[in-house]
């Protein structure tokens, strides 16, 4: 499989048609060598041929007008561009006579000196000059002769030389220098275009294989460095993809691959802190979902603990009053006793419902909530005297030190009545050594008041849930003293709507309940 993989590899592909490209522009280059170079050649031989002519022309003249002292600097002149150009250059006097009855050219060497050539080389060149200079007069031709240039002065050929079975470019012609008429021939191998190709082809062939590899080692490190950053971003996608946010790209570059890691980074980024929003926003909305499924409960709850708090006093109420309709006693004290349990009952019913209603426009924001300046010892000390004789109905023992005034912003009735609510639940479940204790203690700009029963502790699962109304820990006993379990659920309501804190917890051998006040120092 990672064979594969890396056959489909950008890397590899790239590589591939880097090298395609190479060999096609090598075998484009060998076609054209083959098919255009002889041309070509041809073409510049015979530029060259030309600007011969006009050089010849040159030295010629200067030689005429006395430019050089002798032949000798004509003569090395000539022999330099000979040598430049790879071509011979041959220059003559021509006569025409008569000889055994026919007419044939007797020539003299101006370039290059008789003297430089043996006997064999000017008996060849004469021939060749003298055919030449026939056909140049046309006087003769040959079909192995074929022209490339022809003008006044002179005529350019490609000829096969039977002799030697090799091809030449050739020029003959004629130029006058003042008032002498010169012969020109000058002849170039056109074979060693034909090894040139040959040659050039062959390398080539062992050039193009040589760059070819060379080019697809090279190539494939350098689009290696293009790809290792495309496969870091390719990393750090499918780390993306898995939810990992922790991988960035940390290459600095300033192309368009550093461009891509930027925005792959915003990327990574901006999905991390949506799907951090989503999160936040379903847990949320699960918590909304959990709230209403509670409130719902709650609602249920609350409807069943009304329904049951209320059908005692009814049926109590129902069944003395028809007692009372059917006269099942006569006597005035039974009848009094009767009425007695009714009104007592109906007045239970009448501060549960009370209790409710106030409950209800404190959750719900209907009461308006007075700030104002008042002294919160005075508020306890006045809660403690009107409950005074209920201490010592039951044989509690209070503990409350006297203090200087203390300061508090708050609603003065709503916090009187949460005093109230939090000696009466201690009241009502004090036991043991039968202690009740008020606390006033401040720390950084608030004061804590808590109460303190002693007596059995509310179990830890317990805690959170007192608040909750119709709550009852100890149903019994709730029933014994009449309890309604609605006292702290108005406790917990009117802190929430003071923003203020309130809480309760264990002590080694009782209970306290607290709550917070912002104080106002004198």
């Amino acid at each position: 499989m990672r064979l594969k993989h890396n056959f489909h590899s950008m890397r590899f592909r790239l590589t591939c048609m880097l090298a395609v490209l190479i060999l096609a522009t090598f075998f484009l280059c060998w076609f054209a060598n083959q098919m255009f170079l002889p041309m070509y050649y041809q073409y510049s031989k015979t530029n060259t041929l030309k600007q011969t002519y006009i050089k010849v022309y040159e030295e010629l003249n200067k030689l005429n007008n006395g430019e050089d002292e002798d032949t000798g600097q004509m003569e090395l002149s000539l022999e330099k561009w000979s040598e430049d150009n790879n071509l011979s250059i041959y220059v003559m006097n021509w006569s025409r006579i008569i000889q055994n009855g026919q007419w044939s050219y007797l020539g003299e060497f101006v370039y290059p000196q008789k003297e430089v050539l043996n006997e064999l080389e000017r008996k060849q060149i004469l021939s060749l000059m003298g055919k030449n200079i026939g056909i140049l007069k046309g006087e003769s031709g040959s079909q192995d002769r074929y022209s490339l240039y022809s003008c006044d002065n002179y005529n350019i050929v490609r000829i096969n030389d039977d002799r030697l079975d090799s091809e030449y470019l050739e020029l003959v012609g004629e130029m006058q220098v003042g008032d002498t008429t010169h012969t020109i021939f000058m002849r170039s191998n056109y074979e060693s275009i034909q090894e040139s190709v040959q040659l050039s082809s062959q390398f080539l062939i062992y050039a193009g294989m040589v760059a070819t590899f060379l080019g697809v080692v090279v190539m494939f490190a350098i689009i290696g460095s293009f790809t290792k950053p495309i496969k870091k971003l390719s990393h750090i996608a499918g780390e993306m993809a898995e939810l990992k946010f922790e991988t960035k790209y940390t290459k600095q570059r300033k192309d368009e691959i550093g461009d891509l890691g930027h925005c792959i980074n915003l990327l990574s980024e901006k999905l991390e802190q949506t799907i951090s929003e989503l999160k936040a926003a379903n847990n949320e909305l699960q918590s909304d979902i959990e709230n209403k499924i509670q409130i719902d409960e709650m609602r249920k709850e609350f409807l069943s603990n009304v329904s049951h708090e209320l059908k005692t006093p009814i049926a109590l109420i129902q069944g003395y009053a028809e007692g009372l309709q059917e006269n099942i006693n006569e006597d005035e004290e039974s009848r009094e006793f009767y009425c007695d349990v009714i009104i007592d009952e109906a007045n239970k019913m009448n501060k549960m419902v009370k209790k409710l209603l106030n409950l209800n426009q404190i959750e719900f924001g209907n009461n308006l909530v007075e700030f104002e300046r008042f002294d919160i010892v005075t508020v306890i000390q006045s809660v403690i005297n009107s409950t005074h004789i209920l201490f010592e109905q039951k044989e509690v023992t209070l503990i409350f030190e006297s203090y200087e005034p203390i300061y508090v912003w708050a609603d003065e009735y709503s916090i009187e009545e949460v005093v109230t609510n939090y000696i009466s639940n201690a009241l009502n479940h004090v036991d043991g050594e039968k202690i009740v204790e008020v606390k006033i203690t401040k720390q950084a700009g608030k004061v804590r008041i808590s109460v303190y029963n002693t007596g059995q502790s509310i179990p830890d699962e317990d805690l959170e849930k007192v608040w909750i109304k119709f709550y009852k820990v100890d149903k019994a006993r709730t029933r014994e003293y009449g309890g309604s379990g609605i006292g702290l659920s108005i406790v917990k309501a009117i802190m929430n709507s003071l923003h203020q804190e309130c809480g309760v917890r264990n002590c080694s051998n009782g209970v306290e309940f607290w709550f917070e006040l912002d104080m106002q120092d004198d």
